[in-house]
């Protein structure tokens, strides 16, 4: 059974002068689902995440949650929702308790604090100053913070920005844990691999419109038949790279890094070794792999998520 959309958003404009920072984008996040917005720095998620928190207006447009159409996020919806920002800004000064219980005074049905700071996994650090805890721990108070109403819709936006791996994968989750617990997250990110590893549905971005939506399979998969060859190699000269474009279909280089797209693996490794010995280049960390976000993130947008 096809799960039900909690939040539709339809033709939704919002421009600044003469800058269209969202310009009639329509989409929509179905319950009990991860839906992660991507773009680089300027597409307009910013935008469309406020209007949608209500802490913007949009110039035009309709949203639709919990099966209400709106001009706007009125107070009752902000009720249902939670709120991640990137920076929970708490007083250093204060406990974890007390924090969760300043937040749980904003509503009017807050969650146990109990409840929260085990689900967070803070029941520990009830009585420690915020001031004491690590750059994981105090992500996940924010994350509690955002749970304390027990939202039906979640917005994360870019919750394991800055986190060691470790701390990122307790982040990852507790966001699957909310998944499986039937709350929609609408969820942004600089980590494409989080994106993978998280999203149900992928909505990308770039100057204010939406230039691709799928799964992250389907995404990949409407890359073609590409299979992808990565190496190291430094300090390439003009004729070296000249010489590379005839042994693939395509390629692109970051920093040490250079990634090639081929149709044909087994002549284009031929063809890339012959390359490698008559350019007396090292083929360092060579790996064989298939297209992923990454990947078509550059292909349609021409940048790094986080450029």
């Amino acid at each position: 059974m096809a799960k039900s959309a909690l939040l539709r958003v339809s033709d939704l404009v919002k421009h600044y002068g003469d800058v269209r920072a969202v310009d009639g984008i329509s989409f929509e996040a179905r319950t009990s689902s991860v839906f992660t917005l991507l773009g680089p720095n300027g597409a307009g998620k910013t935008t469309t995440l406020e209007i949608l928190e209500g802490i913007r207006e949009p110039d035009s447009g309709e949203i639709e949650v919990f099966d209400v159409r709106l001009k706007r996020i009125t107070r009752a919806v902000k009720q249902r929702m939670g709120v991640l920002l990137q920076d929970g800004g708490f007083e250093p000064y204060l406990k974890v308790r007390e924090v969760m219980r300043l937040f749980a005074s904003f509503f009017e049905s807050p969650v146990p604090i109990d409840e929260v700071l085990s689900q967070v996994a803070l029941t520990d650090k009830a009585g420690a100053l915020v001031r004491t805890l690590s750059g994981g721990q105090k992500q996940r108070l924010a994350v509690g913070a955002a749970l304390v109403n027990d939202p039906e819709l979640i917005f994360l936006d870019e919750p394991t920005t800055g986190l060691d791996p470790q701390a990122r994968r307790n982040i990852w989750s507790i966001v699957s844990d909310l998944k499986g617990r039937g709350k929609t997250i609408i969820l942004t990110t600089h980590y494409m691999e989080e994106a993978e590893a998280l999203s149900d549905w992928v909505c990308i971005l770039d100057h204010g419109t939406i230039i691709a939506q799928g799964t992250p399979r389907e995404l990949t998969q409407d890359f073609g038949e590409e299979t992808m060859i990565e190496f190291r190699a430094d300090e390439l000269g003009s004729g070296a790279l000249e010489a590379l474009r005839s042994c693939c279909k395509d390629f692109r280089i970051d920093g040490a890094t250079v990634t090639m797209e081929t149709e044909d693996l087994p002549a284009t490794m031929e063809s890339l070794f012959a390359w490698s010995r008559e350019q007396d280049v090292s083929l360092r960390n060579l790996i064989v792999r298939q297209p992923n976000l990454e990947d078509v993130f550059l292909s349609l947008t021409g940048r790094r998520l986080r450029e």
